[in-house]
C-alpha cells in the first residue's frame, strides 16, 4: 500500500488531473557535462531534520538525529534552460509534459488568452492551470518562450525527466540527505541556509511569496515567478538559491517516516511510496500557508508530475 503523502500550495500531481497516460522513458547515452564549477563538499556528520514549532510533523521532517554523508561535487545553481537545452539538442529527448500535453501552470503566470482555454482546474487548488501546451520550452504556455530567460531554472520537469537529464551527463541527483548537507553551508541546525532570521538587516535572501497567497504577491524580493538561477547571495559553500525560487528533486522516495527508517550513514529512503521527494521551496511559498523554504522542510509529487515552480539540481560523486 502507498503511504499517504502530504498537501502542500506548492506542489500540485498529475493525479489530480483524470489523466491515465502511461509513460516509457527512453534511456540516453551518457554525454558528460563541465563540472568545473561545481562545488566540492567534503563529507562528514551534521544534525539533520527539525522539530522546530515551524515545521510540519506530518511531512516528517523530524526527529533530529545525527547523519553522515560521503564527499560530493554539487552544482553551485539549478539547471537551467540552457543547460537542459543543450541536453534536448543533443538527444532529441521529448519530456513528460510534452508527451501528456500540458502541465501545471501558477495562475498568476498564465495570460488571459491561455486562461481562456482552461477547461478544469484540480479540485481544492484553483490557482494551478493545467495548460495545454506547457512544457520547459514554453513555461506559460503557447505564448510564452524562455528566448530571454536561458539563466533561469528550468521547470515543467518530471522526476523521471531530470533523471534522464542526470544520465545523459553523468550525474545524478543529490539524497536528501546530501541537500540538506549542502543547504546548511556549514551552519548547524538553522532554520535557513544563512541562519535563523529570514530578512537579515532587511535584505530578501530569497525569492518567496510576498503579500496575500494565492491572489496578490506583491514581489517585494524582485519576482512574481521563478528569478535566475544566480540571485542573492550563496550559503556558507557557495550555493545559490537552496531556499525559495524553484522546488528540487531528489534521488529519495518520500516517506513521513524517512528520519524513523533510514540509516544514519549515507541515508536514502528506497522503499516505493508513488511519490519522490522534493527541497527548497519555491517562489510560492509563504509563512502563512506553505512555510516550506526552510532547510528542513520537506514536501513530494509523483514521479511523472511538472509544474511552473519546480526543477533540479544535480551532483557528481567524488571517485
Amino acid at each position: 500500500m502507498l503511504e499517504q503523502m502530504p498537501k502542500s500550495c506548492c506542489s500540485v500531481s498529475r493525479n489530480n488531473i483524470d489523466d491515465q497516460l502511461k509513460l516509457n522513458t527512453p534511456q540516453r547515452e551518457k554525454d558528460p557535462i563541465d563540472l568545473s564549477d561545481f562545488v566540492h563538499i567534503k563529507g562528514g556528520d551534521f544534525l539533520m531534520g527539525t522539530e522546530t514549532k515551524e515545521g510540519f510533523p506530518s511531512d516528517g521532517e523530524g526527529p533530529v538525529r545525527r547523519v553522515r554523508v560521503n564527499d560530493f561535487s554539487i552544482s553551485p545553481y539549478t539547471v537551467t534552460n540552457k543547460d537542459f537545452q543543450a541536453f534536448v539538442e543533443a538527444t532529441g529527448y521529448i519530456t513528460e509534459a510534452e508527451q501528456f500535453g500540458w502541465s501545471f501552470v501558477f495562475h498568476l503566470l498564465a495570460s488571459k488568452e491561455v486562461k481562456a482555454k482552461i477547461k478544469q482546474v484540480p479540485q481544492g487548488l484553483p490557482w494551478w492551470l493545467p495548460v495545454e501546451g506547457a512544457y520547459w520550452k514554453k513555461p506559460q504556455g503557447f505564448d510564452s518562450t524562455i528566448t530571454d530567460r536561458l539563466n533561469y531554472p528550468v521547470v515543467h520537469v518530471s522526476w523521471n525527466d531530470a533523471n534522464a537529464y542526470c544520465k545523459w551527463s553523468g550525474t545524478r541527483l543529490p539524497t536528501e540527505a546530501e541537500w540538506e548537507y549542502a543547504a546548511r553551508g556549514g551552519l548547524e541546525q538553522k532554520i535557513y541556509p544563512w541562519g535563523d532570521e529570514l530578512e537579515p538587516d532587511g535584505e530578501h535572501r530569497c525569492n518567496i511569496w510576498q503579500g496575500t497567497f494565492p491572489a496578490t504577491n506583491n514581489a517585494s524580493d524582485g519576482y512574481v515567478g521563478t528569478a535566475p538561477v544566480d540571485t542573492f547571495e550563496p550559503n556558507g559553500y557557495g550555493l545559490y538559491n537552496m531556499s525559495g525560487n524553484v522546488w528540487e528533486w531528489c534521488s529519495d522516495w518520500f516517506s513521513p517516516k524517512y528520519h524513523r527508517q533510514t540509516t544514519k550513514d549515507n541515508p536514502r529512503y528506497t522503499k516505493p511510496t508513488g511519490s519522490r521527494s522534493m527541497r527548497g521551496g519555491s517562489f510560492l511559498c509563504h509563512l502563512s500557508y506553505c512555510n516550506r523554504y526552510r532547510v528542513a522542510a520537506r514536501s513530494s509529487n509523483t514521479p511523472d508530475s511538472s509544474t511552473s515552480n519546480c526543477g533540479f539540481r544535480v551532483l557528481a560523486d567524488v571517485r
